[in-house]
């Protein structure tokens, strides 16, 4: 069984549990995933099983879709509600609507963010968050990253509810760039308005073309799995990078391409390609062969990763 499966990971697992789990369920020891969740998070993980974990350089860096509500009062030591309270606002005000998008706005686009010490990230080869439950904070330099949206959303038709402990919840929207981290963009985004924030809650709801529509919960994919039908849900290699272009390939140059041999790209394909292009490469039948970049000098897409022992479906 190879391919892509779409989980809705649940509350206070971690993602290194689901990958155990599925592992189980499917009777298989080949998988992975292509970015983690935070424990408390819940949404759009994406696993991939078999030998289709091949495909994770083509998936990791894809733009990611959250549903969030930041909770302004107080920070913790993790930068979500599961840490430690560090700092807190006395007093907060209820502001209003053009001072939130002021805050907002200022947020989008390009944006440079440090990495948080309770995150998965490596330092000099080691773990933050393993240097950080031994009481250890390393410099750690800023990253850039991308905010295509960012969007404060209403409830009962205010975006602030004040809780009954004087804290003040808003949910956000947010479409941003792979290796964004949303319990870093909760901070600044109190900090734009004068008070300390952390994260309360957080959903993925897409990442790249995957979304919660093709997700399926542990406990649904447990029945599936037993009934035998757990190929059904599985997202095939080849529809898995449906957001590259495609060429075919004759039964020679298909075995061409799987000894890395370059093919050259002619008229009858129909493609118009860019320079440096990801370019899936296709069988007679369909079946996902190899991904290669296309090279515009020579006209030809050279084989980078080959995919032969894939089937389509």
């Amino acid at each position: 069984m190879d391919g892509v499966l779409i989980i809705d990971k649940p509350p206070d697992w971690t993602s290194h549990d689901v990958v155990a789990r599925v592992r189980r369920l499917l009777q298989t020891k080949r998988v992975g995933h292509t970015g983690t969740l935070d424990p408390f998070a819940t949404g759009v993980l994406v696993m991939l099983v078999g030998r289709a974990t091949r495909l994770a350089q083509f998936l990791v860096n894809s733009e990611k879709h959250y549903e969030a509500t930041i909770r302004f009062g107080y920070t913790t030591n993790t930068g979500d509600r599961t840490g430690e309270r560090i700092a807190t606002t006395p007093e907060l005000q209820a502001w209003s609507e053009d001072e939130i998008e002021r805050a907002l706005e200022s947020l989008r686009g390009r944006i440079e963010q440090v990495p948080p010490m309770y995150s998965a990230k490596k330092v000099k080869g080691q773990k933050l968050y393993e240097l950080a439950r031994r009481g250890e904070e390393v410099e750690r330099p800023a990253v850039p990253v991308y905010i295509h949206e960012l969007e404060a959303q209403s409830s009962d038709g205010a975006l602030l509810c004040t809780n009954a402990d004087g804290t003040i919840d808003m949910e956000v929207r947010v479409r941003c760039s792979a290796g964004t981290y949303i319990r870093v963009l909760a901070e600044t985004i109190g900090e734009r308005l004068g008070a300390k924030a952390h994260l309360a809650t957080l959903r993925r709801t897409q990442a790249g073309s995957f979304n919660l529509e093709c997700a399926v919960d542990l406990d649904q994919l447990q029945k599936i799995a037993e009934a035998g039908e757990a190929q059904r849900i599985i997202i095939s290699p080849d529809e898995a990078l449906s957001h590259l272009p495609f060429v075919h390939l004759t039964a020679g140059q298909a075995r061409r391409a799987q000894d890395g041999v370059a093919w050259r790209v002619d008229d009858a394909q129909g493609v118009d390609l860019k320079d440096g292009e990801q370019v899936r490469m296709r069988d007679e039948r369909g079946n996902l062969i190899a991904v290669g970049v296309y090279n515009a000098a020579r006209e030809s897409v050279q084989p980078r990763v080959s995919f032969a022992s894939l089937p389509a479906s």
